[in-house]
């Protein structure tokens, strides 16, 4: 599995051929792998990983990148990511659109948007949960459904996704699939913890990258190469 964050935090080559066994490597966004099963503390990715999560700055438009390369290559790939809604120069909200094509709301300013609808609210957001839930669960009811293996794209899980506890049911429910190699985001950590989040970080199967701005340019190959090996 991977996630990606981020944070000001550098990756060097060497940090990564010393990473621990329950991390990849901490950069910015976060990024993380899963593995079943390891064999040595300086090997980053086994055979068995299949988890990858990544935390961070530009995430998003790394896995649009990451996913078409990755669809280049023949994989079969699943999920959704989230996009900015702008206009008149600024942004309004955010959608979910899945790599099917469909696209829904996630989020709106709240103003003008009547008082029953901002039940949900993230800053100045107010949280579409039903639109959300609409796009992005039967994503995962298929992925977890899937009898060969796959690669299911999870951009985010943050603040906004998480007031969904029957999103929380299926990331778990995912995470422990086995057929399901999962490339996901999760946001750096800022105030209280997100419980969700934190499980994420502290499986033994789940390794992270964080993106940073001295990193985003030349990050994705190494993810590539990662979600290759261990998608073999």
């Amino acid at each position: 599995m991977v996630w990606c964050s981020s944070s000001s935090e550098k990756c060097t080559s060497q940090g990564l051929s010393n990473a621990p066994l329950g991390m990849l490597c901490r950069l910015g966004s976060a990024c993380a792998v899963q593995r079943l099963k390891a064999v040595s503390p300086r090997y980053i990715f086994e055979e068995e990983e299949h988890q990858l999560w990544v935390k961070g700055i530009g995430k998003t438009t790394l896995i649009q990148k990451t996913v078409v390369v990755l669809k280049s290559h023949g994989y079969c790939i699943h999920g959704f990511y989230t996009e900015e809604v702008r206009a008149g120069g600024r942004r309004v909200g955010f959608d979910v659109v899945t790599l099917s094509g469909k696209r829904g709301s996630l989020s709106r300013i709240s103003a003008g948007i009547p008082k029953e609808k901002c039940k949900y609210m993230v800053g100045q957001y107010a949280v579409d949960l039903i639109s959300f839930e609409q796009l992005a669960l039967p994503v995962l009811t298929d992925v977890a459904k899937e009898k060969q293996k796959s690669i299911c794209i999870i951009d985010e899980i943050g603040k906004m996704e998480l007031f969904s506890q029957s999103f929380i049911h299926a990331v778990r429910k995912t995470l422990d699939c086995d057929t399901a190699f999962i490339f996901g985001t999760i946001p750096a950590t800022k105030g209280k913890p997100l419980l969700l989040v934190e499980e994420i970080k502290n499986r033994a199967d789940v390794r992270i990258f964080n993106i940073t701005r001295e990193n985003r340019g030349v990050i994705m190959q190494e993810i590539v190469t990662a979600i290759q090996e261990c998608c073999k």
